[in-house]
């Protein structure tokens, strides 16, 4: 993790800013290259994340692992891979609103950082928020789109991004395609293909 990356992770390790603080084992701040093109965005850790410090480390990482493999070519120390909040809601529940607003920061300072060319967003949370969308990723995913950093507030935050031809891909988190089987499966290896398209295009 490139100095900088670190200060920012140390900071956030620290965060007691919303109520997941208080629950947690620890926080989840990202893993990976920091210079990665690729840019994974989740929704927040679950219950072994929250043991092992680290994103996407249990079911459904396997499976983004596997994907990632067979798609893209790729293992996890060659992308990027955070997600919307840093710690874990209690039970595996959903991310408050106010829980999204409040860390949001620490995933735009990731973002600004690493500079990724590609960012695939893992279900609806971390698509709709960087996407600035009500729509679902049902009707989301199938295409990419120019990430407009000027949506959201980094434009008054000290540290604006610079996200000049970043494109967003999203697709399916992992945990609904393992509930939901071989199509959203195969819709996801297709926006992975697609995202590799774009990295090397």
């Amino acid at each position: 993790m490139s100095l900088i990356l670190a200060d920012v992770a140390a900071e956030a390790a620290n965060c007691t800013k919303c109520e997941l603080a208080q629950k947690r084992t620890q926080v989840v701040f990202g893993m990976g290259n920091p210079d990665a093109d690729l840019m994974f965005v989740g929704e927040g850790p679950g219950a072994e994340e929250d043991k092992q410090g680290l994103p996407f480390v249990g079911r459904s990482g396997k499976l983004l692992d596997r994907l990632m493999a067979e798609e893209m070519g790729l293992t996890r120390d060659l992308c990027y891979i955070a997600n919307v909040v840093k710690c874990r809601p209690p039970d595996n529940r959903d991310p408050k609103p106010e829980e999204v607003d409040t860390c949001r920061s620490w995933l735009e300072r990731q973002i600004q950082l690493i500079t990724p060319r590609v960012i695939v967003t893992l279900g609806n949370f971390s698509s709709k928020l960087l996407l600035d969308t009500t729509t679902g990723i049902t009707k989301l995913r199938g295409r990419s789109y120019p990430f407009d950093s000027t949506q959201s507030d980094q434009r008054e935050q000290n540290y604006p991004l610079s996200s000049t031809g970043t494109v967003i891909i999203p697709t399916f988190h992992p945990a609904a395609v393992l509930r939901g089987g071989g199509l959203p499966e195969a819709q996801m290896r297709s926006d992975l293909v697609r995202a590799r398209m774009a990295i090397s295009g």
